[in-house]
């Protein structure tokens, strides 16, 4: 056997079973071998001795925003970011009112000479133009997955320049996504009307702490407009995703329905899974959804165990902390995320007993490359996969230092935490993009990732 690169002496993460010890060989950036202790390997032009580290397969953020840091160099810092975090494929989200053929080819052009880890996009679709284009982002950008803002009525979305639409265009929206063969349509849940009164009735009254924000938004707006899209998506024969699930009353809803309708996803945040409303917070934790109470915290953990939800992502969003050192009503929403997921999650799940190796393998690899048309390539460790790893050190003990991590944003809600268990070395495609906490791999390396919408992928 002979390999380009030789990865050996470490214990593989397999997604949904016990982690072995094994070498994995990759030749033409991909996986060619996985190799058991005592067998002969003859020649490596390449060695990586992984000894006393986990091996997963490449981890996959499937939600990033783009548009919020510098509009050039965004793809520079946020997949640096990711890259140091141990990410080798993020999904990014536009939010945009333009025709997305502009927009792609845009972006595309920004991105490709920059990214350090492979990517790919979603799009929101807000307006008939976008309802009338979908099948033509679907063939020729290799875009399977659209978000909807179920909150976007009236003026809600304009602060994104997306216009206003309602359950008309909901329905059609699901409907036209049956036709062009099931790409997965994101559903932001959020009934906006319940909100707009309580936040009136909040103003009104003076109230302006960062627990006013997070009851401005209860539970039951998340769950309610949850239970309708899963309505919506039974009737039409969609799929649909669930983002940033961050409440028990969702899940209890959602188990609930699912046994009549499976074709519904779910994701949660780390964040939803570390912080509660009741912390001494600020605007700087402003998050929408809002952060809840230690009971949604410790249900949605049971969640992410049990097979519940299917995704945890990061809704990384990288603005300054300039735009959140505001009161609690202007202040902008959502914090970076991506570079610190793997290290929540070890520390505060498996260190603390409440998530195997082998499930957050689930739920950062083989879920997000199945339900987002990655898969086969992506998400595990396989002979004829990408040769995509994440090196860990789950013994490694570091303090959060956002000006280590490589964002354009300043900041990180984790900033001070002592977190253990931290990726070490990112490898995309059989290339080392992040060694040792520093990113050594070219800019331009990472691809763009057209999918195409497959049945093997669904389930």
């Amino acid at each position: 056997m002979s390999f380009d690169l030789l990865v050996t002496g470490g214990t593989v993460v397999f997604p949904g079973r016990k982690p072995e010890p094994q070498s994995v060989g990759i030749s033409g950036g991909r996986i060619t071998a996985l190799i058991a202790p005592g067998e002969t390997v003859t020649d490596a032009r390449n060695t990586v001795d992984a000894t006393g580290l986990h091996v997963f397969p490449g981890i996959i953020d499937c939600h990033v925003h783009f548009g919020f840091a510098e509009p050039v160099t965004e793809y520079s810092t946020e997949t640096h970011y990711a890259a140091m975090g141990g990410f080798t494929t993020i999904v990014g989200y536009f939010l945009s009112n333009e025709s997305y053929r502009a927009v792609f080819q845009r972006e595309l052009a920004l991105a490709a000479p920059r990214a350090h880890v492979d990517f790919a996009f979603h799009c929101s679709v807000a307006n008939e133009t976008h309802l009338r284009e979908m099948g033509d982002y679907v063939r020729d950008f290799g875009v399977t997955s659209f978000k909807y803002f179920m909150n976007f009525k009236g003026e809600e979305g304009r602060y994104l320049g997306l216009d206003g639409t309602d359950d008309g265009y909901f329905y059609d929206l699901l409907r036209a996504a049956v036709r062009l063969g099931d790409p997965l349509i994101v559903c932001h849940t959020e009934n906006i009307e319940i909100v707009n009164r309580i936040r009136r009735r909040y103003q009104a009254e003076g109230k302006t702490s960062f627990r006013d924000w997070c009851e401005s938004k209860p539970a039951i707006t998340e769950a309610e407009n949850l239970v309708r899209a899963i309505y919506f998506a039974e009737k039409t024969g969609a799929r649909i995703y669930i983002p940033h699930v961050s409440s028990e009353l969702a899940l209890a809803d959602y188990r609930r329905h699912r046994r009549d309708f499976e074709h519904c996803y779910l994701e949660t945040c780390p964040h939803y899974l570390t912080h509660t409303m009741d912390m001494d917070l600020g605007s700087v934790y402003k998050a929408n959804p809002p952060l809840r109470t230690r009971a949604d915290v410790d249900a949605l953990w049971a969640a992410l165990a049990d097979g519940t939800i299917h995704v945890l992502a990061s809704d990384h969003v990288p603005r300054k902390r300039a735009t959140k050192e505001k009161g609690i009503w202007q202040a902008s929403q959502g914090f970076p995320g991506t570079a610190t997921v793997l290290p929540v999650v070890l520390s505060e799940g498996y260190h603390k007993g409440r998530i195997s190796l082998a499930r957050i393998a689930e739920v950062l690899c083989r879920e997000p490359a199945r339900l987002f048309d990655l898969a086969p390539a992506k998400g595990d460790i396989r002979v004829g996969a990408d040769g995509d790893l994440t090196l860990v050190d789950l013994d490694l003990s570091r303090k959060v230092d956002p000006a280590e991590l490589g964002s354009h944003s300043d900041y990180s809600p984790y900033e001070g935490w002592t977190l253990k268990g931290w990726p070490v070395r990112t490898i995309v495609r059989g290339t080392t993009v992040m060694d040792r906490h520093k990113v050594v791999g070219a800019p331009g390396h990472g691809r763009y990732l057209h999918r195409t919408r497959s049945a093997a992928h669904a389930g």
